[in-house]
């Protein structure tokens, strides 16, 4: 599908037909707009303008900001090899869970998008079904595995949001840290863990490893069986 740029001023119109927008560009440039300033920039004039359509054009192609996120996540799972899964349904968990960490992680961008809760691109959908479908095998009821996957999701969000935010303090090196540098000896008593890790807080940080401590909460959500009555 294409849409017809918007017309120049009389002063400066010229002869022939108008040029004619891709819907690709229209995609490409809404992801470059949540990369680089969030969702919260996103705006169908504010496309319009940068493709050089009318907006009236562009709500002729995308119906409404939704829409137009949708667009964005679209073919993006499709672009990243599923992995090989393992058989054993507690591997093919962990497995899927480390597979959608390492794929968000190269487009993290897309977080600020998944993040308000209803859209997603159909193509990301084996993973929450894989996930749901080898903890049943694992012995949790329907419901508990969903509620295994939501906590598995809200994990690898939660990772991937501090993991972002980590990028962008290092690339702002004048920025001071104010945790855990303002920790002192006088909170030793009230927080005698924390200011013991505080001057290795760093280094332990680093060496965080997600698909180790996924494995951890698998397991943990594993540990719940189904009910009997009676």
């Amino acid at each position: 599908m294409t849409l017809v740029a918007e017309k120049p001023s009389a002063q400066g119109r010229r002869r022939g037909r108008p040029p004619r927008i891709a819907a690709e560009q229209i995609v490409d440039v809404a992801r470059r707009i949540i990369q680089e300033e969030g969702v919260e920039a996103l705006s169908m004039r504010r496309v319009a303008k940068e493709v050089g359509a009318t907006p009236m054009a562009l709500y002729h192609h995308v119906r409404d900001k939704d829409e137009l996120l949708l667009l964005t996540l679209r073919g993006m799972a499709a672009t990243f090899p599923r992995p090989t899964l393992p058989a054993d349904p507690r591997d093919r968990i962990l497995t899927t869970a480390v597979h959608m960490h390492a794929i968000l992680s190269e487009v993290v961008w897309v977080i600020d998008v998944l993040s308000l809760g209803d859209l997603t691109d159909k193509a990301a959908l084996w993973m929450p079904e894989e996930i749901i479908d080898s903890a049943m095998a694992c012995g949790l009821t329907a419901e508990q595995a969903l509620h295994a996957y939501r906590t598995i999701w809200y994990v690898v969000y939660g990772a991937l949001v501090f993991q972002r935010a980590d990028a962008r303090r290092a690339a702002d090196p004048d920025r001071r840290p104010f945790f855990p540098t303002h920790l002192t000896k006088e909170d030793t008593e009230a927080l005698p863990r924390m200011t013991e890790l505080a001057a290795r807080w760093e280094e332990l940080k680093g060496r965080y490893d997600v698909a180790e401590q996924l494995a951890g909460v698998v397991d943990g959500l594993l540990g719940k069986r189904p009910v009997t009555e009676g």
